[in-house]
Formats: C-alpha cells, structure tokens, sequence
C-alpha cells in the first residue's frame, strides 16, 4: 500500500484515479487504498473483500470494466 501512494505521488497521480490488482491476502491493503481495487483470479477472503473482481484469463478485461469498448481495448492492446 505503501509503494502504492510513492509511485501515485513520483506520477502525480490521486489515490482516487489508481486502479489497483491483485491476488492475495498481502494486496488487501494496496486494493483497499486505490479508488478501484480489483481482486484478478484471487483467493476467497481477496474476491470478498475487494471492490470488484475477474475470474478470466486476460487482464484484458479490467479495460471492460474501466469503461473502454471492445474496440479501445483492442487498440490499447496492440501498442
């Protein structure tokens, strides 16, 4: 959670614009501190406790869930 708040802080970057993934339990604090915390194939006591969750392959899908379409996710890919 820590290194969260000094990499938003050296990229100028509010708590309340970070989206945050992670799988285990050592993620809770940094899911918790981002304004999106996103459990990603997580364990139990992760998915319950965070604010959203992904239970796919591609971490693709967290630009679905952001809001982009089929398409903007497709050109983010190819860069």
């Amino acid at each position: 959670a820590e290194l969260l708040e000094v990499i938003a802080q050296a990229e100028g970057i509010a708590l309340d614009q970070v989206v945050a993934v992670g799988d285990g339990a050592n993620d809770l604090l940094m899911l918790g501190k981002a304004s999106l915390g996103i459990a990603f194939n997580a364990k139990p006591r992760v998915q319950q406790q965070a604010r959203a969750r992904i239970n796919q392959k591609s971490l693709a899908n967290i630009l679905y869930l952001m809001g982009y379409s089929e398409t903007e996710a497709s050109e983010l890919q190819l860069h």
